[in-house]
């Protein structure tokens, strides 16, 4: 069984980055009323271009089966949530290590950096919004690979 350890920085440094306020480097925009939260993520991808969507997830349940994981080899991935719901995060060093999971403070978002192999949206109580970040263009840009055996992931007091 894989239990989830609450998302940090340097936990998550491997596999992506953490987004999130607190502790960002920030300055004031739009004439004092509004602060920026700068550069907070390593967008990146190889043709193409950066793209923004929404999603709508539902929720899975806990303890969650693992059966897929998936990559995409052409660009960067980020996941930001709309609402304050913690939401949970898979990753794994490929498809024959043993996965890695993260559960978010429900303030933070993660960008998966190129080729990382991650798990699907995760929200944990109820349907959840997501903006997305990733690369448009030509040429496949997702992999996935279906375990043979599923992992088995909880989160504490599940």
């Amino acid at each position: 069984m894989i239990i989830a350890k609450p998302l940090t920085a340097a936990g998550f440094a491997a596999y992506g980055d953490v987004i999130e306020a607190a502790g960002a480097p920030s300055f004031m925009i739009n004439a004092g009323k509004c602060t920026r939260f700068h550069d907070l993520a390593r967008m990146d991808c190889d043709g193409g271009r950066m793209g923004i969507s929404l999603a709508h997830a539902m929720p899975c349940e806990m303890p969650l089966t693992l059966t897929m994981i998936e990559r995409h080899p052409l660009g960067s991935q980020m996941f930001m949530p709309l609402n304050d719901a913690p939401f949970l995060v898979v990753v794994s060093d490929g498809p024959s290590a043993t996965p890695r999971a993260f559960l978010t403070n429900g303030a933070q978002g993660v960008n998966y950096h190129r080729g990382t192999w991650h798990g699907v949206l995760t929200p944990l109580f109820a349907p959840q919004s997501f903006l997305i970040v990733d690369r448009i263009g030509a040429g496949s840009n997702v992999q996935e690979h279906f375990f043979q055996t599923p992992f088995r992931i909880t989160i504490p007091d599940a």
